[in-house]
């Protein structure tokens, strides 16, 4: 039976939103209590991994694809290793640690259907011709790349034109606006659209938010094409018609990744009208989803504490002044642990939008749907007070943008 009992790493989060970037400092403290005097060592490491796996066919032909990509690895012995290692003392111990995230373009935290991003905070106790005790805890990784995006161009316009039948001279025209292109989850996302209907066909507008998520190993690409929410208007007949809409972005949206050699994350806004017996016209906005401390603001909104484009962290100030041995960390509002993610948050997400539309839109009232598509000191375990956890805040992040695209000429 092994001698070492409890063993637990407990870290500091930085940021409103529970979590750290390129630069930060991880600092924390690894306890454990010893039944009885033993010789150990004691290392704490960090690591960002990013990995795809997935097989395709089957029998025969089945043919498997992974790739893994190594972004940094940091190690700090705490006490002692090697032939002689350090003897300690029955009892409860207590050891403070600081690792610094290096500089890089490294791509947020991710988990996939076929692939993951981690970054792992490690600590491990051996003893000599004994199986090690270890814990392990992830931490939640934003990339200050995303901070890049926080303009971002406005989508050309576009159009379509179609026939059906030979002799038929009917046609529709639609134009689409949206207030932005780089959104936050939360965000609510404005759209309005502009239907001019001179065929004698019905037909009805609709919205959908869809995420791609593009793995790539050995030459070959998997690709998953997921929708996150959908609207649906009512029936046009002949008409013109202007329609508005609200679609918000649901809040566990993972934020757009392109900086991840493995793994890439893209969204799109697909505005179309669905008609009966014809090709259905549409048009398509990428998008852009940040964290709200990257996202750009109105003028004159108030700014939260990480809204400029780069966040306050531990690598921006001076090293803190707390003794070498237990901390004395105080407690404040930055001083929490990130609990795991939700291991269901990058499954089908549930589109939890609000649909309200402005008084003057007639006739086409839309209704929504949802798709879920090294010192050694010595002292009691137990949790510094500045450790503890609390939930991410609520993003909202509006952009001072209008993005217009057009559908026109569309004969029947």
């Amino acid at each position: 039976m092994s001698p070492i009992k409890d063993l637990n790493v407990i870290y500091e989060a930085l940021h409103t939103e529970n979590t750290f970037s390129e630069g930060d400092i991880v600092l924390g403290t690894v306890t454990f209590t010893l039944t009885k005097e033993k010789k150990v060592s004691l290392f704490v490491k960090l690591k960002g991994d990013a990995r795809v796996s997935w097989t395709e066919g089957s029998g025969d032909d089945d043919r498997s694809y992974s790739a893994h990509k190594r972004y940094f690895k940091v190690k700090e012995y705490l006490v002692a290793g090697g032939p002689k290692g350090t003897v300690l003392p029955q009892g409860a111990h207590c050891f403070n640690f600081s690792l610094k995230i290096p500089h890089g373009n490294m791509p947020s935290s991710f988990n996939g259907s076929h692939g993951k991003i981690i970054y792992m905070l490690e600590a491990k106790v051996s003893r000599n011709w004994r199986w090690p005790s270890a814990v392990h805890k992830e931490l939640n990784f934003v990339s200050k790349s995303l901070s890049q995006h926080g303009q971002v161009k406005c989508p050309h316009s576009s159009s379509v034109d179609k026939k059906v039948g030979v002799f038929s001279k009917e046609q529709v025209q639609m134009s689409a606006t949206i207030d932005r292109t780089v959104c936050s989850p939360g965000d609510t996302l404005s759209i309005v659209v502009k239907i001019c209907n001179s065929s004698s066909k019905k037909m009805r507008p609709k919205f959908s938010l869809q995420q791609n998520v593009e793995y790539r190993a050995s030459g070959a690409t998997k690709t998953s094409v997921k929708t996150l929410c959908k609207m649906v208007g009512e029936m046009l007949k002949n008409s013109e018609e202007t329609v508005s809409c609200e679609m918000k972005i649901p809040v566990n949206t993972i934020y757009t990744m392109q900086n991840c050699e493995i793994i890439s994350v893209h969204y799109c806004l697909k505005v179309y009208l669905d008609i009966s017996f014809a090709i259905d016209p549409e048009l398509r906005f990428p998008l852009v989803i940040v964290p709200s401390r990257f996202a750009l603001r109105q003028p004159g909104e108030a700014a939260g504490p990480y809204s400029a484009l780069g966040a306050p962290s531990y690598s921006d100030f001076p090293p803190p002044a707390y003794p070498g041995g237990p901390y004395p960390v105080p407690a404040g509002p930055s001083a929490y642990g990130y609990p795991a993610p939700d291991p269901t948050q990058h499954a089908n997400a549930t589109c939890g939008f609000d649909s309200q539309w402005p008084q003057q839109v007639a006739p086409s009232g839309f209704s929504d749907a949802a798709f879920p598509p090294p010192s050694v000191q010595h002292q009691a375990p137990t949790a510094p007070p500045g450790f503890q956890q609390g939930e991410p805040p609520t993003c909202s992040s509006p952009f001072p943008l209008t993005h217009v695209n057009t559908v026109s000429q569309h004969k029947f």
